[in-house]
């Protein structure tokens, strides 16, 4: 406003009064604070705190806030909030006392937050900005390809040539919630264990029953399976964990899962020697130890396995020696160590996953301990009388029933300092697995798979028997590789 024209005004206002010339004043500094748009768009009257724009344009959702720019400038819209509602631009934008807002397509005004129009406006501006950049760092992932995924309850991530963070993550845990799935844990891994052995107990499945042959060859999948696509796999995420470093000899997962081969290996042969020169000392070294055909693990008389070992005698890899009681129980022990190994892992890991991952890894988690209690239970159920008492089955099944709930306890007690990603962690839960995965490899194989195809009484069974059994079997294999993919 020109100098002169502010002098002639001053001088009215001092002759038409004091309260004339407040509001006035008042008036003069509103047009003095008012800025001109450039030529071309129509010039605003806002306060001086408020932006000047006309319309905004280029709007883009944010999950369910829309977006909209001025400029380089960016603006949130209140009011829209579903899909539909959303337009691509908003006009005839003006204000009202501190608030600016626009028009849309239906003539109604649409609030556009300024940062200075409510107090949370920065806050919300800050909201998004970690949105966007949370997106960015996602498609930089992707158009890197870095992939990370949570597996066993322990992230890991591919791809990635930069530096990880090997801390300890800072997580907020529902405890209450662990510890109510601790007890469905320990009720389903009884079920599973407790089944085959209760049923064999009161003679409701028999040896030979169809049902107890099923179950048995289902749960010789669930074993092989679990040994090659659960532990062996998790044994190599743990030494190829980049927290981990580079390891010097590549092969440490195979050497490692090559000595729990070995070990129970060395404990089945030392076994059945101990058992062997046990039997000699009692009868004399002209005695014939354990003859083939003489032992029925049923104890039922009805029952002779006696045409299976004759036809065992032309076999080509020769005659297979009927396992004595004692020789038996250390096998299911063997099993039985293999499982316990690795389930106390399982406990611990599924605890200390992330609240996100816990339910979905907790039900692939519960289906892996009910499918390997069946296992596990068929071959303790299987025991004869002179390797177990009832009592003895029953204890022998408690411990698998209770080790998970005991890993999960063992995990809610170390929340607040387990690491996953500590290197001494991660030796110790890899070698653990991988250990085990040799001793169910073993247990699975030659034990139950070869025992029962090559030597025992599938071997000569009929069309219908043996198909529905490799049914079973080929079950077992494919559902526990299936859960691998969450487990």
């Amino acid at each position: 406003m020109p100098s002169t024209m502010r002098a002639i005004l001053s001088t009215a206002l001092l002759l038409l009064g004091p309260s004339v010339a407040a509001q006035t004043a008042t008036t003069t500094a509103t047009v003095t604070a008012t800025e001109t748009v450039a030529s071309g768009t129509t010039t605003v009257f806002t306060s001086s705190s408020l932006p000047t724009f006309t319309a905004v344009s280029d709007c883009h959702p944010h999950s369910t806030v829309l977006w909209c720019m001025v400029g380089e400038d960016e603006y949130q819209v209140s009011g829209p909030t579903a899909t539909e509602e959303f337009q691509a631009e908003y006009t005839d934008c003006h204000s009202h006392d501190t608030d600016m807002y626009c028009v849309d397509d239906a003539g109604e005004d649409v609030l556009i937050l300024t940062g200075a129009a409510e107090e949370g406006g920065d806050e919300e501006h800050e909201e998004h900005d970690e949105h966007e950049e949370h997106d960015e760092h996602e498609e930089q992932s992707e158009e890197s390809g870095v992939h990370c995924h949570d597996h066993a309850g322990i992230p890991h991530c591919s791809g990635s040539a930069e530096e990880v963070n090997c801390d300890a993550p800072d997580r907020d845990y529902n405890i209450g919630l662990r510890i109510g799935l601790l007890f469905v844990m320990l009720a389903t891994s009884a079920i599973g264990v407790f089944i085959p052995i209760l049923t064999r107990k009161f003679n409701i499945v028999g040896d030979n029953n169809i049902f107890f042959v099923l179950l048995k060859q289902f749960g010789t999948g669930v074993v092989i399976s679990t040994a090659f696509v659960h532990l062996f796999t998790h044994a190599q995420l743990m030494f190829s964990n980049q927290c981990l470093g580079i390891l010097e000899y590549e092969a440490t997962t195979a050497a490692i899962f090559m000595a729990g081969l070995f070990l129970s290996f060395l404990v089945d042969y030392l076994g059945a020697r101990f058992v062997q020169w046990r039997q000699r000392k009692h009868t004399g070294p002209d005695s014939e130890v354990a003859a083939p055909g003489t032992h029925d693990k049923s104890g039922d008389s009805s029952s002779s396995a006696t045409p299976d070992h004759e036809v065992n005698h032309s076999h080509a890899h020769g005659p297979m020696r009927a396992a004595t009681p004692m020789e038996e129980k250390i096998n299911v022990m063997n099993l039985e160590a293999g499982v316990v190994f690795h389930s106390i892992l399982i406990g611990i890991t599924l605890v200390v996953s992330s609240d996100g991952f816990f339910i979905t890894l907790f039900v692939v988690v519960l289906f892996h301990q009910m499918f390997e209690g069946i296992a596990l239970g068929t071959c303790i159920a299987e025991l004869p009388k002179a390797a177990a008492s009832t009592l003895q089955k029953l204890l022998m099944a408690g411990l698998f029933a209770l080790i998970t709930p005991i890993g999960m306890a063992i995990g809610i007690g170390v929340l607040d300092h387990f690491n996953g990603n500590d290197p001494s962690t991660i030796i110790a839960i890899g070698t653990l697995d991988a250990l085990s995965a040799g001793i169910l490899t073993w247990v699975g194989i030659v034990e139950m798979l070869a025992r029962d195809w090559m030597h025992g009484k599938l071997l000569n069974a009929g069309l219908i028997r043996s198909g529905c059994a490799m049914f079973a079997l080929v079950c077992g294999l494919v559902i526990m590789s299936v859960l691998g993919k969450w487990a």
